[in-house]
């Protein structure tokens, strides 16, 4: 019963999030809609306020992850924004929310956090180990990346961690999403 309440108070602040989403002119940098001395809430609360999280919001939702990333934490997230999920192959994002694609939608989100607090000063370049158990690759040559994403917003703070906003969405190494749309 928690857990529906919690679903029902994501779903309403992310209805909020899409309506003033559309009526704002550019919100097009985190730091511009959620400065790192805001850290009003968990990451999820964090996502939802800034606005272009909703895709992510949505996917965080549908994979039954609200309550993790709204647990104690600390978590760092490499959040891919709204227009890296829209970069996404046609098709693929309707499937990945689908019921039966939820185990994969939760493997790929969980391959976007890692265990503890890493802010961008603390990069340092190799691998490092996600949630879903497999790692992705960090550099900072030219800026922060994570496996061919670039981090465009960082340090965007939370009560149980740290958001990087990142321009793809990164998948596990064997996860083929084209498959989903060839079904």
């Amino acid at each position: 019963m928690k857990v529906l309440r919690r679903s029902a108070l994501v779903a309403a602040a992310l209805a909020a999030a899409l309506t003033l989403s559309a009526c704002s002119s550019d919100s097009d940098s985190m730091s511009e809609t959620m400065p790192e001395e805001t850290a009003v809430g968990t990451i999820v609360d964090v996502a939802v306020g800034a606005g272009n999280f909703t895709t992510l919001v949505a996917a965080v939702t549908a994979a039954d992850l609200v309550e993790t990333l709204s647990g104690t934490g600390p978590f760092t997230v490499f959040a891919p924004t709204d227009e890296a999920f829209a970069a996404l192959p046609a098709g693929v994002l309707d499937a990945l929310l689908l019921p039966e694609n939820k185990a994969l939608l939760a493997q790929i989100l969980t391959y976007h956090v890692v265990s503890g607090m890493v802010m961008a000063a603390d990069v340092t370049d190799g691998e490092v180990a996600t949630v879903e158990g497999q790692k992705v690759k960090l550099s900072t040559m030219g800026g922060v990346m994570v496996n061919q994403a670039t981090v465009v917003a960082a340090d965007v703070m939370a009560s149980n961690g740290v958001i990087h906003a990142i321009d793809a969405v990164i998948l596990p190494p064997g996860v083929d999403v084209a498959k989903l749309i060839k079904k």
